[in-house]
């Protein structure tokens, strides 16, 4: 599960093999062929006909889900509704994460709020079982009001979250618009996620112990039963099972649409809007946190 701790255009340069032919799995819709409800003792549930998907939270127990396939690379949607209302005290959190004790992992949590207060999107970055690399956001609309499309656009050279947001490219997106990217910077001794597969992972749960203001303010069971709901998941990416890729090695480079993720890279304009983002609705950036890091920021910071 995601850490509850409170917690770039540069052309990556990997050294390891690109994987890219054109086994790529599009993974599109039906929920019920995609995902297991894990917990939540019939507080999840996948309804018409696996077109929609909602967790729900109530004083005794949170519920979570988790993909069916194995994802090693790839570019993957899901759009969100958030529990609406006074929501502090909870965490939505959804992201990709490997097993064992030097796991991967790329996160989203929405920590909720008191009505009227915006949510924070909460950032994280693990890589060979080490975090710290947290970066948070107001986001710049009504999370809750509607669905929004959440990104993470995940190759061999960077990681970009979109909303429409990461960047190994990691990057992480909402509705298009990138908010973080994550460089691979393996040249300074920096680890990037490359060599484990990952599940997709989401979970609606009470953190009122840090989530809001720090824990000053609580969760109102009152509101309950609380709901996040999920809908129109598609995954362009290379699946992993029976400890080989659906991808293969014998393509040095993509040659259709639907695999143009595998070399993608934030254009001019994408770099525009990422600093405009991080300018007006970054709110916590932990390579800026000189107190938190007094012998130097992690060298990832300045690549």
């Amino acid at each position: 599960m995601a850490s509850p701790s409170t917690s770039s255009n540069v052309k990556l340069m990997l050294l390891l093999p690109i994987l890219v032919s054109y086994l790529i799995v599009a993974t599109v819709g039906n929920l019920n062929q995609n995902f297991d409800i894990t917990w939540g003792d019939g507080r999840a549930n996948i309804l018409n006909n696996g077109e929609l998907l909602t967790l729900k939270l109530d004083k005794a127990s949170g519920s979570g889900f988790q993909s069916k396939n194995e994802y090693l690379f790839g570019k993957i949607d899901m759009q969100l509704k958030l529990v609406p209302g006074n929501s502090a005290g909870t965490v939505t959190a959804y992201y990709l994460s490997s097993k064992g004790s030097t796991w991967d992992e790329i996160d989203f949590e929405f920590l909720g709020n008191l009505s009227g207060d915006p949510y924070i999107l909460h950032t994280n970055v693990f890589s060979q079982g080490k975090g710290n690399r947290e970066q948070q956001f107001y986001l710049w609309f009504d999370p809750t009001a509607d669905f929004h499309t959440y990104s993470i656009l995940w190759n061999p050279q960077r990681i970009i979250v979109q909303s429409y947001i990461f960047k190994l490219l990691f990057r992480y997106s909402v509705d298009g618009t990138p908010i973080r990217e994550f460089k691979n910077s393996e040249s300074i001794g920096v680890p990037f996620p490359k060599n484990q597969p990952m599940k997709i992972y989401s979970s609606l749960w009470n953190a009122d112990d840090w989530a809001t203001r720090g824990g000053l303010v609580k969760t109102d069971w009152s509101q309950a039963p609380f709901t996040a709901s999920y809908r129109n998941f598609k995954a362009d990416a290379c699946t992993w099972s029976s400890g080989a890729s659906s991808c293969s090695s014998t393509t040095p480079s993509p040659s259709n649409n639907s695999s143009s993720w595998l070399s993608q890279e934030l254009d001019s304009a994408s770099q525009e809007r990422l600093k405009w983002v991080q300018k007006n609705y970054m709110i916590y950036n932990y390579c800026s946190d000189t107190k938190r890091f007094p012998q130097g920021l992690p060298p990832e910071c300045s690549a």
